[in-house]
């Protein structure tokens, strides 16, 4: 694993050098490629901005978190990448289907135990984050061609027709859904 830290309009500090590169190698046991890491620390007036990007046999996962305390940048940038590296190893298992998962008894180990972790988790030990957005109305043609513009997975619009919140989102497969209310 080749990890490299950045310190960007700050000194250099050890200690926040040694917290990244340990957070960062905990994404080892999901992984039996070779890893490239680069983790950029930087600070902006009042804020910490932790970028980290990771390269996976030409796969790059990239996140960025911005807080006021450098060391809780790094942990929720982590959490980020390490949910982007689960959802990573879903898809390739998906696409290649039983007869891969055989050889793969140390990641089903890893993601059991993160499984389980996640299962005893309390309310407390998360937070829920409100975006607040205007549903505009369109018929679901006009969503589908606005959400190819934009880089998120879904649009949450108004039905032109029937005037009822109504989700357009993007599927694994490519393809689009859409989400209607009912009754």
């Amino acid at each position: 694993m080749d990890i490299t830290v950045t310190f960007r309009h700050t000194d250099p500090i050890e200690s926040l050098k040694g917290y990244a590169e340990e957070k960062i190698s905990k994404i080892k046991k999901y992984l039996d490629v070779p890893l490239e890491a680069h983790i950029v620390l930087s600070v902006e007036k009042f804020r910490h901005i932790a970028d980290v990007t990771l390269s996976l046999n030409g796969t790059r996962i990239k996140a960025v978190e911005e807080t006021d305390d450098m060391y809780s940048a790094i942990d929720q940038v982590m959490d980020k990448v390490e949910n982007q590296v689960k959802k990573h190893i879903g898809k390739i298992r998906r696409h290649r289907g039983e007869s891969a998962k055989a050889g793969e008894n140390a990641l089903d180990e890893a993601l059991d135990e993160e499984l389980e972790e996640s299962v005893a988790m309390s309310p407390d030990d998360f937070s829920i984050e409100v975006e607040k957005m205007v549903a505009k109305p369109m018929d679901p043609e006009e969503a589908a061609m606005q959400l190819m513009l934009l880089p998120q997975d879904f649009l949450v619009f108004r039905s032109a027709k029937s005037r009822e919140i109504n989700v357009i989102f993007r599927k694994g497969d490519g393809n689009l859904g859409l989400i209607e209310p009912s009754g």
